[in-house]
């Protein structure tokens, strides 16, 4: 294990020498990585230290070679970029001779995906200074005081909209505008990437002979040329183009004991027409093309397609692949990266296993059938577990299908903390939505979360979750999405105006308010009445709900949560679960920041939703009624308060647990402290210890057990 040094900055060249001008705002930082470590762990552990988000930003590693090499060439020798796994390794036989620091790079994408260059005049690095937050305002259609404080602040896009209560415009029109840089049909070819040269360079290091011989590979389907080999022992490998007189050659040896290949010498210049070198091409398999792509063209994510591979490979080496290829080529450099899906079951077992070493308290369960095929897992991060007690009672659950060669279903269930940000509680991956996979999730997130008469579970109308929730949480209240609620009805009725009205009814606060909409329904539309009073309004309506969901109304803090994983719902299972690892690496780490940052008493987002209910409580008269009662009156809108059991007529201090404009005006009378009246999740010391755990990736120091590398976890079956 290797100490890497990195530091943050930007290259110049200046009087025909290169210099890495160092951003000491952003500081250094120390990481270990080994020969085991890929080019993808990497770049999530600089991400991770330096809080940075791919999705946002363009990061290089590079490094200047040693004095003593450079003082060999010439002095305009550029730094040496890392953009694969092959080149790490060679930057860390590197350091073993000489300490190099990793130069980091961070180039800000534009809305296209593309980076943007710094604009310094003077050539000088500047740093960026934390940008302020900026919070949205909002009110629902019906215009009353709801500015909506149900969202999430995170880099990763992730948003909810309960307290919209139902209002689409806002929920559809971040779905349509998500997206990184692949904007439009979805077909728009995204941003090639420039990872050096595919020809080789004297000195240049290779770990076995099988890499080099596949970039010789690679090299003469780009170059469009072949070549004869003349030498090829142990130690030893020569060639030289198949054309008789050429002067292109190159040969490689081993040095000392190592396994390891280094040019010795390369001639690239070829003397030969390119009509004759070129009638002998080697043939472009799709392994060596899925090589060529990830090494030197382009990314290799879910939103690449077989078109964008084609596409890629023509612009840079003017190869013409056809899709069918293309759509091998990709998959093939997708296992190169994540490994194959048969391997990341064959890794679950040690890779729980390292995760639970690294973060103590962590509960997996891994279910195997009989023939050891996989069958179930579940996992809860121990900084989720000891975060939740800092939570209001109220979990959200959903599922999503994955995209893997396996398939199969996500299972997700969050929660929301005290400044309205999704807060992830445990995952789980079965085969699909059934009565036994939902009893199965529930009965191992019962570990978690006890069963409590003060607990709520809110879901779609899947039938499965709610014979689960009556098994594993017969206490608990259950409660469905809203938002799925009233999409059926309006599917069903196929009525704009009833299906206002079945809205307006579900996020009513006072039974006097509900029943008077409901009457309406009922002599609009006796058939939609009938049907949402067999639905059951204590699952529906809040004001008929037997618990408290505070201002949770819908599921849609966990469908963001998948909106944020989708890309990764078509990687391998020990790629995708690390994945949602790394979002809850980045999510503590900076919610554990701003925390930190909060100088008033309660959350940043519920200063925010206070400040118009504070200027506004001063509209109203208070009117003193006994020790506790007040009643607060404006325009001829009379309200009784009572402070010391937190409740008022409205129904909105009752329910959500932040003070109303009629209770902030008692407050004001009296004398009161206003900021005591929110609940206390809703403090920002809360919100600071629910993030006081962090999130820490898999332990690689040192190996597994052998009861545990022995555990089998076979895919399951094709379905």
């Amino acid at each position: 294990m290797e100490q890497l040094i990195l530091v943050c900055g930007k290259w110049s060249f200046y009087r025909n020498s290169w210099f890495f001008l160092v951003d000491k705002s952003k500081g250094g930082r120390v990481v270990g990585a080994g020969r085991k470590t890929s080019f993808m762990q990497l770049m999530r552990m600089v991400c991770e230290e330096f809080g940075l988000d791919l999705n946002k930003e363009e990061v290089q590693l590079s490094y200047l070679l040693p004095k003593k090499v450079l003082d060999s060439l010439p002095a305009d020798t550029p730094p040496v970029f890392i953009c694969n796994s092959t080149q790490f390794l060679a930057y860390l036989q590197q350091i073993k001779t000489e300490t190099t620091r990793l130069c980091v790079e961070i180039q800000t994408k534009s809305t296209e995906g593309k980076p943007m260059e710094e604009d310094s005049s003077d050539g000088s690095q500047q740093s960026s200074p934390g940008a302020e937050e900026i919070w949205p305002e909002n009110r629902n259609d019906d215009g009353e005081d709801t500015s909506r404080f149900d969202y999430c602040d995170d880099p990763d896009g992730a948003s909810s909209d309960d307290e919209e209560y139902g209002t689409t415009k806002g929920r559809f029109a971040k779905e349509e505008d998500d997206g990184d840089g692949m904007n439009g049909s979805g077909n728009q070819i995204p941003e090639f990437r420039g990872c050096g040269s595919v020809d080789l360079v004297v000195g240049e290091r290779f770990n076995t002979k099988t890499e080099l011989e596949l970039r010789l590979k690679m090299l003469t389907v780009a170059l469009k040329f072949d070549y004869n080999v003349g030498n090829s022992t142990p130690t030893l490998l020569t060639a030289k183009c198949w054309v008789e007189g050429c002067s292109w050659r190159v040969r490689a040896t081993t040095v000392g004991q190592s396994p390891a290949f280094y040019i010795k010498t390369y001639v690239q210049h070829h003397s030969c027409s390119i009509t004759e070198r070129s009638a002998r091409a080697r043939q472009a398999t799709y392994k060596i093309l899925g090589c060529l792509y990830k090494d030197f063209v382009g990314g290799v994510g879910q939103r690449v397609l077989p078109s964008h591979v084609a596409d890629g490979l023509n612009r840079r080496y003017g190869l013409r692949v056809d899709y069918w290829k293309a759509h091998r080529s990709l998959r093939f450099a997708r296992q190169l990266v994540s490994g194959s899906f048969e391997s990341g079951y064959q890794d679950l077992p040690t890779y729980l296993y390292m995760i639970r070493r690294a973060n103590p308290g962590t509960l997996t369960k891994l279910e195997v059938d009989d023939a050891d095929r996989f069958k179930y897992l579940f996992i809860a991060f121990s900084a989720s577990i000891h975060g939740f007690r800092f939570m209001r009672k109220v979990v959200v659950v959903d599922g999503t299908f994955l995209q893997g060669k396996y398939r199969g279903t996500l299972l997700i269930a969050t929660t929301q903390d005290g400044n309205f940000n999704i807060f992830p509680i445990a995952f789980g991956i079965v085969d699909t939505e059934n009565d036994e996979s939902w009893e199965w999730f529930f009965t191992q997130l019962h570990r978690v979360i006890p069963d409590d008469e003060e607990l709520a579970v809110i879901s779609d109308r899947h039938g499965s979750i709610s014979r689960a929730i009556a098994i594993v949480y017969p206490l608990a209240s259950r409660g469905v999405c809203t938002y799925h609620f009233r999409k059926n009805v309006m599917l069903k009725f196929r009525g704009k105006e009833s299906y206002k009205l079945v809205k307006k009814a579900a996020a009513a606060y006072r039974l006097v308010d509900f029943n008077l909409i409901f009457a309406q329904i009922q002599a609009l539309d006796p058939e939609l009445h009938n049907y949402l009073v067999n639905a059951d309004v204590r699952w529906w309506t809040r004001v008929h709900f037997p618990g408290n969901t505070y201002n949770f109304t819908t599921s849609n803090i966990a469908e963001c949560m998948n909106k944020v994983l989708s890309d990764a719902r078509g990687y391998p299972i020990v790629e995708l679960v690390d994945e949602a690892r790394s979002m809850l690496t980045r999510w503590f780490a900076a919610r554990r920041r701003k925390a930190s940052l909060m100088k008033t008493f309660l959350t940043t987002g519920v200063e925010k939703l206070l400040e118009s209910r504070v200027d506004n409580s001063k509209l109203w008269t208070a009117q003193e009624i006994d020790d506790d009662q007040i009643q607060v009156t404006c325009g001829g809108i009379l309200h009784v308060v009572n402070i010391t059991a937190r409740m008022c007529t409205c129904r909105r201090f009752d329910l959500d647990k932040i003070p109303c404009v009629h209770a902030l005006a008692d407050a004001l009378s009296a004398n009161i402290p206003r900021v005591t009246l929110a609940h206390p999740y809703h403090r920002a010391e809360s919100v600071s210890n629910a993030y006081a755990k962090v999130v820490m990736p898999r332990d690689i120091s040192q190996p597994a057990p052998q009861v545990v590398s022995d555990k089998v976890c076979k895919p399951p079956k094709l379905r």
